[in-house]
């Protein structure tokens, strides 16, 4: 995982509501146990007509989004069945933070643990960002900030372990790994 500090960028809207993880990336590409190439397949439905031709008018397949880490989705986003090929996808298609008013609980658990940032902002900062596609956003993960443009500021939450996880670009096991020394000196010290 890449360590997440500060994400600048423009943002990408889907201002659609109760985004689930099917749609998000279809049960038809969850055959695969590895993440590469599954960006291609995020919002495939949306993305793509029944013979595979691009849809051109969906917000993904537009050039002005190459480039950008950050969706901006309607509320509720990632409900559905748990699958941690939702943010794989998101992942391998570019993007590094989703931000909503809700964000479905084992989504945003899976996304902590694969190095997407989840944010979940108030009703009135969504609704600047939804009326704003394309805004140059700032996050600050040390701070749980949210720069708009305008300097407007909104603060957001973050689980304590999963925030330092984040910032070091580690998972669960990573970090515990990095604790190797402290627990084998507690261990040597414990010994008879």
């Amino acid at each position: 995982m890449q360590p997440i500090r500060t994400i600048e960028s423009r943002t990408v809207v889907i201002p659609v509501t109760n985004i689930d993880t099917d749609q998000i990336i279809p049960a038809r590409f969850l055959t695969t146990t590895t993440r590469e190439g599954l960006g291609k397949q995020a919002f495939a439905d949306w993305r793509y007509d029944a013979n595979g031709a691009v849809k051109s008018d969906f917000i993904l397949n537009k050039p002005e989004v190459t480039g950008a880490t950050v969706l901006v989705a309607g509320r509720n986003f990632g409900c559905g069945s748990s699958r941690e090929h939702a943010p794989w996808a998101l992942l391998d298609f570019g993007f590094r933070a989703v931000i909503s008013t809700e964000i479905a609980d084992i989504f945003r658990n899976n996304s902590l643990k694969n190095g997407l940032l989840p944010i979940v902002v108030d009703e009135q900062t969504h609704h600047w960002l939804l009326d704003n596609p394309g805004a140059r956003v700032n996050i600050d993960l040390e701070t749980t900030t949210l720069t708009l443009p305008t300097g407007a500021t909104a603060k957001f939450p973050i689980e304590g372990f999963a925030r330092v996880c984040l910032l070091n670009g580690v998972d669960e096991l990573g970090f515990l790994l990095q604790q190797a020394p402290a627990i084998e000196r507690y261990e040597a010290a414990r010994m008879f």
